[in-house]
């Protein structure tokens, strides 16, 4: 059977985009989910919805399935004693359970093609931490549940955001300590 050159390259452009979508979807795409983390020295367990019991350790993290809308959480002590009983909204597609009540930081970071950073930087406001000042207004967050971020505690910020023709700011979550840790390495003053 002979294939005609116009069959060919319609198999070859099928096969592209196949393959272009496969590696979007596989290497590029944005996962949405939403995680439970703990970095406290502590030991919990919880239900959500009066779902089945789990159990986080100290300074684990992991996923777990939410539903839009309200959500209810029950979360008890190493002795199975009930900490709190408690309910929360879930309005997008990612965000974080705060069980230990500990601080996080949301940080925003600006990308743009002839970004100048300092100045953008300079022109926001001081937050303090432990004492010390840390310019680019990082917002504290130490309640129970936050989807004000675009990217959570396991991502990294994106190296470069490409096709951008202004300035444009992306916002990430991150654990206290792991917030002073970045702060030192990127705000190089």
């Amino acid at each position: 059977m002979k294939i005609s050159p116009s069959t060919k390259g319609l198999i070859i452009s099928v096969v592209t985009v196949l393959v272009a979508f496969g590696i979007y979807n596989f290497f590029l795409a944005k996962r949405n989910y939403y995680l439970v983390d703990n970095p406290s020295e502590n030991i919990f367990y919880f239900k959500i919805n009066n779902g089945e019991q789990k159990t986080i350790t100290a300074g684990q993290k992991f996923q777990v399935d939410l539903k839009k809308g309200k959500n209810d959480i029950k979360v008890f002590d190493n002795k199975n004693k009930m900490l709190f009983d408690s309910s929360f909204v879930v309005k997008k597609n990612r965000g974080l359970l705060n069980i230990a009540h500990q601080d996080y930081y949301i940080n925003e970071q600006f990308y743009g093609y002839g970004l100048n950073k300092d100045s953008l930087i300079a022109t926001r406001k001081q937050t303090t931490i432990d004492g010390k000042l840390f310019v680019n207004m990082p917002v504290r967050f130490s309640k129970l549940y936050t989807d004000d971020f675009y990217y959570n505690i396991d991502e990294e910020y994106d190296g470069v955001v490409k096709n951008i023709q202004k300035v444009e700011s992306r916002t990430k979550i991150f654990r206290k300590a792991d917030f002073l840790n970045y702060y030192r390495e990127y705000y190089k003053f």
